[in-house]
């Protein structure tokens, strides 16, 4: 899997695709569903109607990257379904990616230093 990182943007389409739909179209869903550039290096996370499968969409620099996963005996936890895209974090995802719901998955505030050292 790629491991993202703090400054992977991913973003999270809240309505099932047909999963059929290889790396073209996934990355023209992209941008005629979400309206976003597939080629910018962001993730893009799919899902389908039965919610146990998902696609995620990477352009790396060099071309397109496609992931599946299918979860044994289980399902994906989801947006409300509706039109639209929602951006998630890479915590979000990873909890995602595990099965897990990652909408208990919360950003920890941290006070900036007033001192260095």
């Amino acid at each position: 899997m790629i491991a993202p990182g703090a400054d992977l943007k991913i973003y999270m389409a809240t309505r099932p695709v047909d999963f059929r739909r290889g790396l073209d179209g996934l990355a023209a869903a992209a941008q005629e569903m979400l309206d976003l550039d597939p080629f910018v290096g962001a993730a893009f996370v799919f899902r389908a109607k039965r919610a146990d499968r998902i696609k995620i969409l990477v352009w790396d620099g060099t071309g397109l990257v496609l992931i599946y996963k299918r979860l044994e005996g289980s399902k994906f936890v989801w947006p409300q379904v509706r039109n639209g895209v929602m951006r998630i974090s890479p915590a979000m995802f990873a909890a995602l990616f595990e099965g897990l719901d990652w909408r208990l998955v919360r950003r920890e505030r941290v006070r900036r230093p007033q001192l260095a050292g």
